[in-house]
């Protein structure tokens, strides 16, 4: 029963770091399943409960996995299972990305309906189509997805994407990448994760080109070895330490931040009067001169657009801007939970529809509040830095899947927050 207790009202100041990108090494773990040969090793890993689960997916389907600080080395000459255990894929969807590598490396995978934030509808039909247009046949029964490619394994194909599904886009992707011929994904997802994930997979011997445009093709390969990879910088750790030195900061400079990352976020907060200064090493952020953020209309969308995985932060700070703000969600339709939490902290939002429509106001005020999700929680840490009195997060579990160290990295900023662990008695 782990919980964030924060004193709002202390200003934040100075250099924190950026880990490595939370959505980018978990498909290149994933992809690591494609190397018959040679070990790869991959660094700059952040410590997250759902890279762990990764990890242990991975290595229960065969692979040799050593896991360093930061680092970890991965051999996956041996794969000797295509059902990864249930109850690890349904904790967390991004899980689902082993389907692919497992059925071009193998011919079959057996992958449980996956589970994660609880954010809205994120079913895996466009994954399920993508594979069968490459020839696979898949049923779904008792829970799971039973993938089987055709006798001579996949083949290329043109493929097109109703929507640009990232976690679709990564599952064809590395299919792709052991099938004969070429194969062409047309509305394929552009986000910098994916990006990262085409260079690991060129590293192993693949050929991918086009990835970050909307059309990726690839040409099947014969077999793929062990590569050596850095991870990119998270995106959304960064944009989530800049708007807390947007609201509550005296100059935080954002170490590893690649503003090219973060063209949308980075136009709102100067649209809001924050001061952005960027350079070779990262981000600096000053907060509004006035003391409070101009209000703003924001409109969540897929890559390059405004992520949705920053909306709720950004309602968070939008919560004390100068006027009237309105938010609206397009990718997730239930990705306002949080509001009900900020509500508890003196916040004038409601919701109508899709967009949430947020009064400003001068202050919030400290409140015991839970994290509905991953990003939600976040948006709370945020929201105490600025509160009066203490604000106490829970549901801390949510926080732990996607930030590395958060507390720790506030404390160093000069943030009055603590994380206790308190006991829970048994009857």
């Amino acid at each position: 029963m782990a919980k964030i207790v924060i004193e709002g009202g202390h200003r934040i100041s100075g250099t924190v770091r950026i880990g490595g990108a939370k959505n980018a090494v978990l498909p290149i773990l994933a992809a690591s399943l494609l190397a018959s040969d040679g070990a790869s090793y991959i660094d700059d890993v952040p410590s997250l409960l759902d890279v762990e689960h990764m990890l242990q997916t991975i290595e229960a389907l065969g692979c040799d996995v050593q896991n360093g600080l930061g680092s970890i080395r991965i051999d996956a000459t041996h794969v000797n299972s295509y059902e990864p255990p249930h109850d690890l894929v349904r904790q967390m969807r991004a899980s689902f990305v082993v389907a692919g590598p497992l059925l071009t490396r193998v011919g079959e995978a057996v992958i449980a309906l996956p589970g994660g934030c609880n954010i809205g509808p994120r079913p895996v039909d466009l994954h399920i189509k993508g594979l069968e247009a490459m020839g696979a046949e898949a049923r779904i029964e008792n829970g799971c997805v039973h993938f089987r490619a055709p006798k001579g394994g996949l083949h290329g194909t043109r493929i097109y994407l109703d929507i640009p599904s990232v976690g679709a886009t990564q599952n064809i992707m590395m299919a792709a990448c052991l099938a004969q011929g070429q194969t062409i994904i047309e509305n394929a997802a552009k986000e910098p994760e994916n990006v990262d994930l085409a260079n690991y997979l060129n590293a192993m011997g693949a050929r991918v080109r086009g990835a970050g445009t909307d059309t990726i093709r690839i040409e099947g390969v014969d077999a793929m070895h062990g590569a050596n990879h850095n991870v990119i910088p998270d995106r959304i750790e960064a944009g989530t330490f800049l708007i807390a030195g947007a609201i509550a900061g005296n100059g935080v400079y954002v170490e590893n931040a690649l503003s090219q990352h973060l063209s949308s976020l980075l136009a709102k907060l100067e649209e809001a009067g924050a001061i952005i200064e960027d350079d070779v090493r990262g981000i600096r952020v000053y907060p509004v001169q006035s003391g409070r953020m101009r209000a703003l209309d924001v409109k969540t969308h897929y890559h390059p657009a405004y992520p949705t995985d920053m909306q709720a932060q950004m309602v968070a700070a939008l919560c004390t801007a100068v006027g009237t703000s309105t938010i609206t969600e397009t990718v997730f339709e239930n990705r306002f939970m949080h509001v009900a939490e900020l509500q508890r902290m003196g916040a004038e939002i409601h919701i109508e529809g899709r967009t949430a429509i947020i009064e400003g106001i001068h202050r919030l005020s400290g409140a015991e509040v839970t994290s509905t999700d991953l990003r939600a929680g976040a948006a709370l840490v945020i929201a105490g830095l600025v509160a009066d009195g203490v604000t106490t997060v829970g549901g801390l579990h949510h926080i732990d899947r996607g930030y590395d160290n958060l507390v720790g990295k506030f404390q160093a900023l000069g943030a009055n927050i603590r994380r206790i662990e308190e006991a829970v008695e048994v009857c």
